[in-house]
């Protein structure tokens, strides 16, 4: 059995400002950094075998505190990165949903892509491949896996079987976990928005 904690980054500087997407240099305000130490607190009396990270500034500080916590190197992984959001990112999210292009991605994901970025279907794939990845390199591990709101929400519809369009019906909060098992049955989602408080 691998069991994935599929952690989102804790809050950003900019977060409900702009459309980060794939901006770099963007870190954690206090309350992310005070989110990411309670995930590390409720997570330092797990079995953890590894951790893993985007590549962006806000999941890497994310996960190097709980690397603290855990004594435990961060690996990488270019396929845990923030969904792509092309044309929209460092637009306010005023100018986004004033864009005519929004309403389709907003009611359509399984069919729509953003202008100059990437589909939702190509955010599953990519996630989905990389969890079962991580299945194969710990088979009978507890893995950390830190990464976006929309990246891990999009895993999420996966293992529970709902269609992409559903994406707005789970919540998938800044610095929360949300557990994904598998085993040789199948997926399970243990736990979903858990929420660590110091």
């Amino acid at each position: 059995m691998t069991l994935l904690y599929l952690v989102r980054h804790g809050e950003h500087a900019l977060q409900g400002q702009i459309v980060a997407g794939r901006t770099g240099g963007i870190g954690l305000s206090p309350r992310g950094r005070t989110e990411a130490e309670a995930v590390a607190a409720r997570l330092a009396g797990e079995p953890i075998e590894a951790i893993y990270a985007s590549p962006l500034e806000r999941a890497r500080d994310t996960a190097a505190i709980l690397a603290g916590r855990l004594d435990l190197p961060v690996t990488t992984r270019d396929d845990l990165i923030e969904l792509d959001f092309g044309e929209w990112t460092g637009w306010t999210f005023d100018q986004v949903r004033a864009d005519l292009r929004w309403l389709p991605w907003q009611r359509h994901r399984s069919i729509a892509a953003i202008p100059g970025g990437e589909s939702w279907r190509g955010v599953q794939d990519r996630v989905v491949a990389a969890l079962f990845d991580l299945r194969r390199i710990h088979p009978e591990g507890r893995v950390v896996v830190v990464s976006h709101g929309d990246v891990i929400r999009a895993a999420l519809l996966f293992v529970l079987g709902m269609p992409l369009d559903f994406y707005n019906r789970l919540e998938v909060a800044t610095g929360s976990i949300s557990t994904v098992r598998i085993d040789d049955s199948g997926m399970r989602v243990p736990a979903l928005n858990e929420r660590p408080r110091r």
